[in-house]
């Protein structure tokens, strides 16, 4: 499997920090605090893109990396409006490269499938990047299992391969395990889920009369508007209880506890939510607790649907 690593050779974390709040909900000293407090903890791998808060959050993350640049790797996507096609690519890697004013982007996704636009283009595009030494590493942002195998065949006759992908995975929504998981592991590309917390709901915070994304955005509140999602949340809350925990740490724990090792992106607002998130870098999760985690939500049925040979 192809192992992340910076500049300077140091390897990716086991967890990775998402930049997604950078200028939004967290202003620049609260993303300039979770920055720093992602430093202390050993996180190495940090992740952007090109549409996160209009170009606030690649603009605050370049301007934090300092010293520290060579021992970390960036990660970014290329814009998500406009399609894959080589212009777009070619625009936003050198936005993002000026915005975070840094020569080479570690790793530059296409942030989602273009049904419109062939692989060959994006693929292109991708391999002048390369050439001209302004990224090292490709990845695939919200691409279907099958997506990805053919972006691999394609990629390799350009002399390229995927190195990291980036689906949704987190313990309400599991259809990750069901291809996407096991693919990776399989042909070794890196896997770094977004949302282990469920856009917050996996904290226990909306059970309290919390606030946040599935309240105040209404792709969140549809993601995540389901009865059983919302059952699953409240007995992670009573199962952290029980083992004095937080529930994030748990959700987060469990998400990279899955047996194919994926590096899960943590995220927050400010660095008191951050914490619990960072506390699952240090967390010794036992197979009883993984187990009791998982019969929390339903394993989605098997990628040929014969629910009779499920384990």
């Amino acid at each position: 499997m192809t192992q992340l690593t910076s500049p300077d050779g140091t390897r990716a974390s086991r967890l990775a920090f998402g930049t997604m709040q950078f200028g939004g909900r967290a202003d620049a000293a609260a993303s300039r605090a979770m920055f720093d407090a992602c430093i202390e903890a050993g996180i190495t791998h940090f992740d952007t893109a090109h549409l996160y808060t209009d170009g606030a959050s690649e603009t605050l993350l370049g301007s934090f990396l300092g010293d520290h640049r060579d021992s970390l790797i960036v990660a970014t996507k290329a814009a998500f409006h406009g399609g894959a096609g080589r212009a777009n690519i070619l625009a936003s890697a050198e936005t993002s490269r000026q915005r975070m004013q840094i020569d080479t982007l570690d790793v530059l996704y296409i942030h989602r499938f273009d049904p419109d636009t062939p692989l060959t283009e994006s693929f292109g595009a991708l391999a002048e990047l390369k050439q001209q030494s302004h990224i090292r590493y490709i990845g695939l942002s919200n691409f279907a299992a099958w997506q990805v195998v053919k972006a691999a065949h394609v990629a390799a006759g350009f002399g390229l391969e995927i190195a990291v992908i980036q689906p949704m995975y987190n313990l309400v929504k599991r259809q990750a395990e069901v291809e996407i998981l096991p693919m990776a592991d399989d042909i070794g590309i890196q896997v770094a889920p977004y949302s282990p917390l469920g856009g917050g709901l996996l904290t226990g915070k909306y059970a309290q009369g919390g606030t946040g994304r599935l309240n105040e955005l209404a792709n969140y509140a549809a993601r995540y508007g389901k009865e059983e999602m919302h059952g699953t949340a409240a007995g992670l809350t009573a199962l952290a209880r029980d083992l004095d925990t937080h529930p994030a740490t748990l959700a987060v724990a469990w998400a990279a506890a899955h047996p194919t090792r994926p590096t899960p992106i943590i995220s927050a607002r400010s660095p008191d939510q951050l914490a619990p998130s960072l506390a699952a870098l240090n967390y010794t999760m036992s197979p009883q607790t993984y187990a009791a985690i998982t019969a929390l939500s339903a394993t989605p049925p098997p990628a040929t649907d014969r629910l009779e040979e499920q384990s």
